[in-house]
């Protein structure tokens, strides 16, 4: 019985170290199994029980959008790339909308956002697409 309930422990401290929900379920499920083995039922009662308890959890989890992956854009997220909302200074714009310009003490490729206008000054940074910049409206 004791044994369930230090698994339960050990599988917390994990989850305290990762911080993912995952190992929370399996705590849960080894408490579960601990309990059922202070009821003195056979051992594969308290196997099942852990596995039941286990994923009834992540169930349970999937289906309120807890363990949901949030996809974070990075060319787009000022939070992950500090280049956004940096401004730039354009001389000229290309016919099919792209420049280069200095930025950073190099030079890079630039193109236009969607809808606006290609006119020359200063833009300023709202994409990053690989090694170009996407630039929008001046500043």
């Amino acid at each position: 019985m004791w044994v369930w309930f230090g698994l339960a422990a050990i599988a917390l401290i994990g989850e305290v170290m990762t911080g993912t929900f995952y190992l929370l379920l399996v705590a849960l499920g080894l408490a579960a199994a601990g309990i059922v083995a202070a009821l003195d039922m056979a051992l594969q009662w308290q196997l099942v029980t852990c596995g039941v308890v286990a994923l009834a959890g992540l169930a349970v989890l999937r289906g309120t959008g807890v363990l949901k992956k949030r996809e974070i854009d990075a060319s787009r997220n000022a939070n992950v790339n500090l280049d956004i909302g940096q401004a730039v200074q354009v001389e000229e714009w290309s016919a099919t909308g792209s420049a280069r310009v200095w930025y950073r003490g190099a030079h890079w490729q630039a193109e236009l956002a969607a809808g606006e206008v290609a006119a020359p000054g200063t833009h300023v940074i709202t994409e990053v697409r690989g090694t170009r910049l996407v630039l929008s409206g001046k500043r």
